[in-house]
């Protein structure tokens, strides 16, 4: 195992290591993080990155390929542009995370702030808390789902993307809709779920939400959502 303490080297030595870690597989140790920004960005490798404390911006960020666990809270843009691999944040994460995301598991055990996975295009997102405002915006495809409450505008002019949401959502975007749940997607959330690590969780209280698709031409009778 190779082991960075963040307190006395700097960040762009532990991405260095990354970038140039070779195909098979190796563990990183990071320690005292101290919410250094843009920690662990670019992991091109199949190589198992654990941190044991907070961190700042944009952490995990165009992800390949690793799974890197967060023992701590994560500050904004957490695993934004995650390609492939998984992202795990152990305690909270703030606003757009995972946001553009293209492949690969976000896992956030506790809460989401703003804008969590705005414009996803195939990553997956399993929330255990709540999640904030405008979620899921021109989200393109993929899922979210989230165990806890949703703030407003959910999904607000998505394309395909999924959303599972076991609590209560504040408002739906716009052409974000309810939809019906059929054993299909029953599969697909509890498959998710074990995938985070959160297989007890009871899905029967699950809601499905996605795109009205009612924007994707435009029509004067639907103009005032554009």
């Amino acid at each position: 195992m190779k082991e960075f303490n963040l307190g006395n080297s700097p960040v762009r030595d532990l991405n260095q290591a990354l970038h140039e870690s070779s195909s098979e597989k190796e563990e990183f140790l990071v320690s005292n993080p101290g919410g250094k920004h843009s920690i662990a960005v670019g992991a091109m490798y199949d190589t198992a990155v654990m941190i044991d404390g907070h961190v700042g911006y944009y952490c995990a960020g165009m992800n390949q390929n690793a799974a890197i666990t967060v023992n701590g809270n994560a500050g904004s843009g957490c695993a934004e542009n995650i390609m492939s691999g998984s992202v795990r944040i152990k305690g909270n994460a703030a606003q757009y995370c995972a946001a553009t995301g293209h492949g690969g598991l976000v896992v956030v055990e506790g809460d989401t702030s703003s804008r969590c996975g705005i414009s996803m295009k195939g990553v997956d997102i399993v929330v255990g808390g709540s999640i904030g405002n405008l979620s899921g915006f021109m989200a393109q495809s993929g899922c979210l789902v989230v165990c806890g409450d949703v703030g407003d505008a959910l999904g607000d002019s998505a394309y395909e993307a999924r959303f599972y949401v076991g609590g209560n959502v504040a408002s739906l975007g716009a052409d974000c809709v309810e939809k019906e749940i059929e054993d299909e997607h029953r599969v697909e959330l509890q498959e998710l779920l074990i995938r985070a690590g959160m297989q007890g969780v009871d899905i029967s209280r699950f809601k499905r939400y996605g795109s009205g698709r009612k924007l994707y031409n435009f029509n004067i009778d639907n103009a005032g959502d554009y």
